[in-house]
């Protein structure tokens, strides 16, 4: 069988463009098949290849990490229209929306933080400024009250749902990346309640949440003192709250 047939065999519905991309990544005939091998296993192509497409960006995602999705280009464009002259992509995963932010606001500060090790280390490879640590704890002490804008796309999927995830994510992303307790809603909880005494006056948090979660979503928001919205594309919502 050639590579197309195999990946389209193991379900991959755009076989040609994955074989042409998979045989871009190898560096020899061997590495070639052992990839073919691991992606008709069930790897996300993104870590097969080891970067993803993030408006219209190539971001560095190393094997464990999240892979962005395209959803969350929304956020990234809505934290672009804040013009913020300093922001910070929260729960960054590979980085990717931090690093598409340093390019589109070349004069803003922007940073980073994710609390999983290979997430940071992964991070690393596609912006500067990427910390360490549970949530805003992770940052430099003098940002607190300075932040115009804090991208927070955080794990919301509920614990009990994970099982339901195709498994390319669930078996291949780190579970602190998609488990947000109960109702999916644990973490973006935590860093609203905190968030007003990092945000600068007027500043924005932006975080992504499923249409089901929404009003839960808005509710945390307004209890943490934010002036909440509700804002959503064909394929996600985005909480939008103002201190």
């Amino acid at each position: 069988m050639t590579i197309v047939e195999r990946l389209r065999a193991a379900g991959c519905v755009f076989a040609e463009e994955e074989a042409a991309l998979l045989e871009e990544a190898a560096t020899s005939p061997e590495h070639l098949e052992d990839l073919v091998a691991q992606r008709v296993g069930g790897l996300p192509l993104e870590h097969a290849v080891g970067w993803a497409m993030f408006c219209g960006h190539r971001i560095v995602v190393t094997r464990g990490v999240f892979v962005p999705r395209h959803r969350t280009e929304l956020l990234v464009d809505l934290a672009t229209d804040l013009k913020p002259a300093t922001a910070v992509d929260l729960c960054c995963g590979s980085g990717a929306v931090g690093a598409v932010l340093r390019h589109r606001l070349p004069d803003a500060a922007v940073y980073a933080a994710d609390i999983d090790p290979a997430a940071v280390e992964c991070a690393r490879q596609n912006l500067t400024n990427v910390f360490e640590g549970d949530l805003f704890d992770a940052l430099p002490p003098h940002l607190r009250g300075t932040i115009d804008v804090v991208v927070a796309n955080v794990p919301y999927v509920p614990t009990a749902d994970i099982r339901f995830m195709p498994p390319e994510a669930r078996d291949h992303e780190a579970r602190v990346a998609l488990d947000g307790g109960e109702d999916g809603l644990d973490v973006l909880r935590r860093v609203a309640a905190q968030a007003a005494t990092w945000l600068s006056p007027g500043g924005t948090l932006l975080s992504e949440t499923s249409e089901r979660q929404a009003p839960a979503a808005l509710a945390a928001f307004t209890a943490a003192g934010l002036t909440a919205k509700l804002v959503t594309s064909e394929d996600t919502n985005a909480v939008v709250g103002t201190r």
